[in-house]
């Protein structure tokens, strides 16, 4: 099993049981590791710096318990930000509507890079209108390896309605 995936299954029903959802977990670097922990608030509010020390808090002592990470690394933890990572298929679905790259590891609909408005979700695909005569695309979920909203005044005001609401 990947490591990264090993690592979301341990910390996953902590954050979650802390009224968070994890977005995503990410191990980068060889020398000195970090593992990038994202997580949203499950009530829909923005995400404080407060949250992201308790989440901290809370996976560190996990992590130090369980040791799933050989040497040494540092923790970061964040919110995943308004031009946020799409890494669920439920992700496509709430965000429909918006402007997001995706990115595939083999071609798909004859390309591996697309980039338009978010059309939902049909089953296990990912629907994008790429706009003009190329128009809407379907993408296997499964094929894709990277996928994040596009910054736009739209997503913005979107974002800030939200916040103001809250």
């Amino acid at each position: 099993m990947d490591q990264v995936k090993a690592i979301e299954r341990l910390i996953a029903p902590t954050v979650q049981a802390m009224g968070y959802a994890l977005v995503r977990a990410r191990l980068s670097g060889d020398r000195r590791r970090t593992l990038q922990v994202m997580a949203e608030r499950t009530d829909g509010q923005a995400m404080t710096v407060d949250d992201c020390a308790s989440i901290s808090w809370a996976v560190s002592a996990l992590l130090d318990v369980e040791d799933p990470i050989r040497g040494r690394y540092d923790l970061e933890v964040s919110s995943p930000g308004i031009d946020r990572p799409l890494v669920r298929l439920d992700d496509f679905a709430r965000f429909a509507g918006f402007q997001a790259t995706v990115e595939t590891d083999a071609a798909s609909a004859g390309r591996r890079r697309f980039k338009g408005r978010l059309e939902g979700v049909a089953g296990q695909e990912v629907r994008i209108d790429l706009g003009g005569a190329a128009g809407v695309v379907t993408v296997p979920f499964d094929a894709i390896s990277r996928a994040k909203l596009v910054l736009t005044d739209e997503l913005i005001r979107t974002s800030l309605k939200e916040t103001d609401s809250g």
